[in-house]
């Protein structure tokens, strides 16, 4: 059973959107919305700088009623549970204790709306990981305008889940030519702007009487590329595009463009032969946050990997007669 050894403590905690509890288990009540990945996924090719990573685990506040149920949930699953081990029914008898009739009397709803019991969870997925154990104490009474526990749930906090959640789009360059070019034909590149724009997500916890929330925004600053080869020109010199204001990075090929250089773009000085060149187009992300508090900072750059694009490069044969 989660939690047998430290019920009501860190060791049960996991996010899931809604929150709520389930036998034995505390689950999260933040909730994100906005342009976030389905749950579980995972933003493929994203690196943040620094080897960045959300949240592991932190604090929230529970009414009375809301810690009660809980408790009685883990206790009833426990007495239900054929085979189950005597020292696991005995800890979690000494856990409803604690709050029955112990250090709290009656779960304290007799103190309702005067403050809030605080919980620890952790992240989905990351429960065993070392940093998820910071939040192992067991629920502890805050009553109002008290400073709450640490590791507390802040909008800051906020701003770094949503950060976590936000679905950035796979980098993958339009091309024109189109995956088949010619040698010094400049090759143009760019990002649609209908895709690679703004992204935020906000979270929100509304819990045990407090309500916050923050909203992360990623911004793509610019695109790399990386031709697949040293026989190459860059458009510009250093291969770096900075994307537009209103979105996108580069300028969409147009009819009548075949002589001009393109402002992002490449221009291949040898053939591929029988094979391919791998060109390959990461998108730098720049983060932020802002607190439904007022406050805001910054958050980790990222970068967007894109999958290698197979290029073809053709020498132009001429024929003397």
């Amino acid at each position: 059973m989660a939690g047998t050894e430290r019920p009501g403590g860190g060791d049960q905690g996991g996010t899931q959107t809604g929150g709520g509890q389930s036998a034995g288990k505390l689950t999260s009540f933040v909730q994100t919305t906005g342009d976030k990945r389905e749950p579980g996924a995972k933003s493929e090719g994203f690196t943040a700088e620094g080897n960045w990573t959300p949240p592991a685990c932190w604090y929230e506040p529970r009414s009375p009623e809301q810690l009660k149920a809980y408790i009685e949930a883990v206790y009833n699953e426990t007495a239900n549970t054929p085979g189950q081990l005597p020292h696991a029914g005995a800890a979690v008898a000494q856990f409803k204790q604690i709050y029955e009739d112990g250090e709290y009397k009656n779960y304290n709803l007799d103190k309702a709306g005067q403050g809030a019991f605080w919980v620890g969870v952790r992240a989905e997925g990351r429960e065993l990981e070392p940093a998820a154990q910071a939040c192992n104490d067991l629920p502890r009474w805050v009553d109002n305008g008290a400073a709450p526990p640490q590791n507390a749930i802040t909008p800051e906090m906020l701003g770094r889940i949503a950060y976590g959640e936000i679905n950035l789009p796979q980098t993958k360059v339009s091309l024109a030519p189109a995956g088949n070019t010619k040698v010094n034909l400049g090759t143009w590149a760019w990002l649609d702007k209908g895709v690679f724009n703004d992204k935020s997500v906000t979270a929100t916890l509304n819990a045990g009487g407090v309500t916050i929330s923050a909203t992360a925004t990623a911004r793509p600053a610019s695109v790399r590329l990386k031709p697949g080869t040293q026989d190459a020109t860059l458009h510009p010199g250093s291969g770096e595009c900075a994307f537009n204001p209103g979105g996108g990075a580069g300028v969409p090929f147009a009819a009548g463009s075949e002589n001009q250089t393109p402002p992002c773009g490449i221009t291949y000085l040898r053939s591929s032969g029988n094979g391919t060149f791998p060109l390959q187009a990461s998108v730098t992300w720049n983060a932020g946050w802002t607190g439904s508090n007022g406050q805001r900072g910054g958050l980790p750059s990222g970068a967007m990997e894109g999958e290698p694009q197979n290029v073809t490069v053709q020498e132009i044969q001429a024929v003397n007669r």
